[in-house]
């Protein structure tokens, strides 16, 4: 477990799977070989063979007023079509329970997207049946991601996530579609990343003159602040996507803004490096860790 104070913010990661060398699928273009001359890489984001090193978490933004989870990760019990994301039996509700944050003291649940890994534990199997994993909580989704994903087909990725996670909790009455730049509260607001998917959004933090930014997947995995046209096979608009990157990483570059990974194994968070003047591609940014104690 992780943890980051922003002011009067504390963030605390809860981790559902850690995923070494998994992500070839994802990022096609970060073969081993185009990896290991980027050696700011290791040994946090990538093995001593080149294999990236990605994580599944959740994010909780505990405010002085909210008690926020931003993503849900894959959640047990679902039929997946990546067999290693199928039919999980993870103790993550344990795990955030450990952490100081029990289901049911949950009162926002966060979505910056609709894909499979963001909003498993929206729901969980309860005699059948798919119930709100957080009963209490209001969840916050993208009004424009809403709308796409309710009204497309079911891709590969994505397969019966709209059933499972998603409708069983607008069903409920739970759900508030917001627009990309929505203010949460005094410290949370959202803003418009998109690209990944049509409605993405990133989520910025600020408290008493302090900052963080929760990247989403417009940043999956820090190779791509290497290689910004390095894009997912899940991006909805490469070219969008590709633009977001470049705009995010120009936009906190050199800056005291902790940038947080949805994807970024342990130690998750740090700081967007520009080394201006450099015509090598793979020192144009680079991301230096937070490293805690």
């Amino acid at each position: 477990m992780n943890q980051w104070q922003v002011g009067d913010v504390k963030i605390t990661r809860i981790i559902e799977m850690e995923i070494p060398g998994g992500t070839r699928f994802l990022l096609p273009d970060a073969t081993r070989e185009a990896v290991k001359p980027i050696d700011w890489l290791s040994p946090y984001f990538m093995d001593g063979e080149g294999n990236l090193i990605m994580s599944i978490h959740a994010l909780v933004v505990e405010t002085p007023a909210r008690r926020i989870v931003v993503d849900t990760c894959i959640g047990n019990d679902k039929n997946r079509n990546i067999p290693a994301w199928s039919n999980l039996q993870l103790p993550f509700l344990e795990d955030l329970a450990r952490a100081g944050y029990p289901r049911e003291t949950i009162d926002t649940v966060l979505c910056t997207h609709l894909h499979v890994d963001h909003v498993g534990w929206n729901t969980m199997l309860v005699d059948g049946q798919w119930l709100p994993t957080f009963p209490n909580a209001r969840y916050l989704m993208g009004k424009n991601e809403f709308e796409y994903w309710d009204d497309a087909d079911d891709d590969l990725l994505n397969s019966g996530v709209m059933d499972d996670s998603v409708r069983p909790v607008f069903d409920a009455g739970l759900v508030d579609l917001v627009e990309s730049d929505y203010q949460i509260c005094d410290e949370i607001s959202l803003a418009p990343t998109p690209g990944h998917t049509k409605g993405h959004v990133s989520i910025h933090i600020q408290s008493r003159d302090e900052h963080a930014m929760i990247t989403g997947d417009c940043i999956h995995h820090p190779c791509q602040m290497a290689h910004t046209e390095w894009c997912s096979t899940a991006d909805y608009d490469p070219e969008e996507a590709i633009a977001t990157r470049e705009s995010l990483l120009s936009s906190y570059a050199n800056s005291d803004t902790l940038i947080i990974g949805t994807h970024f194994a342990t130690p998750t968070a740090g700081h967007i490096i520009r080394n201006a003047g450099s015509q090598i591609a793979e020192e144009r940014f680079w991301f230096k860790p937070f490293m805690q104690g």
